[in-house]
């Protein structure tokens, strides 16, 4: 089966968290202008379009981006369908969402894909609440996926952030996954190796598992 591709491309101009640096890309030397080649210079916030975070973006004195441990990145992962969900994803509602045992690397398919279409960032966006990622820890779950650039509700992002952080669990943020229907999928994310980063674009895979 073919790899599905769900990763939001970085170019000039792209949607970005509110308050985060804008992408820039700007070709510094061209062939047209008299040049050997082209070469590109490209400027952007490490929390831009798909990423992960690493447990220093909230936690002070944390580690960098560079202790993500690689089988955790990759390996099985359920696409849960939460398109139907009006409000964030706490404990009660998790519950009643029969996330199979075992799953340890989850990824939410929500309205949010929807915002993808808007030519600005949007703040309506659904996150996962902290009794909600403390819920999911308790069912071993590791990697924790969502398709909009933040993992926790717009206004509140700290609890959970350092609930999953603080617990070892990676999040991954700004998947697109308009493309990606439901189910059982190998992952792979390789987010970009910068050292003491607290989060890095990452380029993000997934394969149909067979039935």
């Amino acid at each position: 089966m073919e790899w599905i591709d769900a990763t939001v491309p970085i170019r000039a101009g792209m949607i970005v968290y509110d308050g985060d640096p804008a992408v820039a890309l700007d070709r510094v030397q061209s062939i047209a202008t008299g040049g050997i080649c082209n070469l590109s210079r490209l400027g952007f916030g490490v929390h831009t379009g798909t990423h992960v975070d690493a447990p220093v973006h909230f936690i002070e004195g944390g580690a960098g981006v560079e202790t993500i441990p690689l089988e955790a990145l990759m390996g099985p992962a359920l696409v849960v369908d939460a398109r139907d969900a009006t409000a964030d994803f706490d404990r009660p509602t998790l519950e009643q969402m029969a996330i199979p045992g075992g799953t340890e690397r989850l990824l939410f398919r929500t309205s949010n894909s929807r915002l993808w279409d808007l030519p600005h960032f949007s703040p309506e966006f659904l996150g996962l609440t902290a009794d909600g990622a403390r819920y999911l820890l308790e069912r071993g779950v590791r990697l924790v996926g969502m398709d909009y650039l933040s993992i926790a509700p717009m206004g509140n992002p700290a609890p959970t952030h350092l609930a999953l952080l603080g617990a070892g669990a990676v999040i991954l943020e700004g998947l697109d996954l308009r493309q990606v229907e439901p189910g059982a999928y190998e992952l792979r994310c390789l987010p970009l190796l910068v050292a003491g980063a607290d989060g890095a674009p990452a380029r993000v895979l997934l394969r149909p598992l067979a039935d």
